[in-house]
């Protein structure tokens, strides 16, 4: 594919607005834990009310994300997903105006920190399921590339930025700013006119509709197979990537200038992967992500365990990055194709609430796990954890053998020449 026909579905005016909105307010996504982490730091000194504040805004959204699910089915994606930015921009602003008047207390900044998780959680699952109603099926692998490398460009940009404005001005001023990025992504969204997607639900209630979600996520292997190793693995790779990796830095790489390389490194990586994503059209998406995934997802890991000099550490980051970010766009790719869109807000909820739900758990756990068996045999044991959970999806028959629709979209035929008396 030419890399202008990579770039056809930016041409559809709605997907384009989608992708504008969406890579804006990803961008205010990496902005905020960076500058509401300086707020509470400068507020208390207390890593103890950081993680709180974080702690709120984590379990809301795991709490509320099936409720999200059937309500995007319910009313359609785009609507969930305008609300959801409306109240973000409400709650961030109201963050930074606290933090800029200077009254802000911490219960205030967990209270509206916990108000956006909600909001999240209706936010994310509905904005997996609208994409495949603004562009068709064959344009969906690049529909997914494009918001996924935003995503990753998000992980890069926004705390840059936030630095940029943490050394101009004030966490209050960065969350500002991450509120004005709400507001131009529901700007976006309000216009949009998907296909319809929306379920037939009136006559039912909330369970029959989660029960009916459940069904359909439940019914591919494939699905329930991938999301419980992300279970898995995310209850691993965060929890390490977040706690264990600074702590590494600090005591053999050098400090906080060397974590900044790895975790910058990470995120060019997944930024890589949605370059590949865009050039690629696997016939079986989940044997080749699954499979790159198992070898090299867990790359950085053993190497921060070993540990291997700064420069290499930040390579096996930057290629597990680029492995990560294709995994996301072949599966995203491979759901839509085969969910009913009047479904799939509710599996992409069950998704959502799979993946993160063990999530606090390790998050929890890798500090007194570190304590009692050593920094570098948690890092061992969680490398060679997520190498066996995900090379485990492979035993499921539906992740070797999905197949989806990887032909060319047909180019629209050239305007026919204007001749006289037209």
């Amino acid at each position: 594919m030419r890399g202008t026909q990579k770039l056809r579905v930016l041409r559809d005016p709605a997907y384009r607005r989608l992708w504008i909105g969406r890579t804006t307010s990803l961008v205010g996504d990496g902005i905020a834990p960076v500058a509401l982490a300086f707020a509470i730091l400068d507020l208390t000194g207390s890593a103890t009310d950081l993680g709180l504040v974080f702690a709120a805004h984590s379990v809301v959204l795991i709490a509320l994300v099936l409720v999200g699910g059937v309500v995007a089915d319910r009313i359609s994606p785009r609507l969930a997903m305008l609300g959801a930015d409306l109240t973000r921009t409400v709650s961030t602003g109201l963050i930074a105006a606290l933090l800029l008047s200077g009254v802000a207390e911490v219960w205030e900044l967990a209270l509206l920190y916990a108000i956006d998780g909600a909001a999240t959680a209706f936010f994310n699952p509905a904005s997996d399921a609208i994409t495949p109603q603004l562009v068709p099926n064959r344009r969906l692998q690049e529909a997914n590339a494009l918001l996924n490398f935003s995503r990753w460009a998000g992980k890069v940009a926004g705390p840059a930025l936030a630095g940029v404005l943490l050394a101009l001005g004030s966490p209050g001023a960065a969350l500002a700013v991450d509120a004005a990025t709400f507001a131009v992504s529901a700007a976006c969204l309000w216009s949009l006119a998907p296909r319809s997607g929306r379920a037939e639900l009136e006559e039912q209630n909330f369970l029959n509709d989660l029960r009916h979600g459940w069904r359909e996520f439940s019914s591919r292997d494939w699905v329930v197979a991938i999301v419980i190793s992300a279970a898995i693995t995310n209850a691993i790779f965060t929890p390490i990537f977040q706690v264990l990796g600074p702590t590494v830095a600090r005591d053999s790489l050098g400090g906080s200038s060397a974590w900044a390389l790895i975790a910058a490194l990470f995120g060019v990586g997944g930024l890589i992967g949605g370059a590949v994503g865009l050039s690629i059209r696997p016939r079986r998406p989940l044997l080749v992500s699954e499979g790159s995934a198992a070898l090299l997802f867990g790359l950085p890991f053993a190497l921060l365990a070993i540990p291997a000099h700064t420069a290499v550490i930040a390579v096996g980051a930057l290629i597990s990055g680029a492995t990560a970010s294709l995994a996301e766009i072949l599966y995203l790719t491979a759901v839509a194709q085969k969910v009913p869109q009047a479904s799939l807000s509710r599996v992409m909820a069950y998704d959502w609430f799979g993946s993160l739900a063990l999530e606090p758990l390790g998050l929890a756990l890798v500090g007194p796990l570190a304590i009692a068996i050593g920094i570098s045999t948690t890092l061992w044991l969680g490398a060679a954890t997520i190498t066996v959970c995900i090379f485990a999806t492979l035993l499921v028959p539906g992740v070797r053998r999905l197949e989806v629709d990887v032909s060319e979209p047909t180019p629209p035929p050239p305007p026919r020449p204007i001749e006289a008396g037209d």
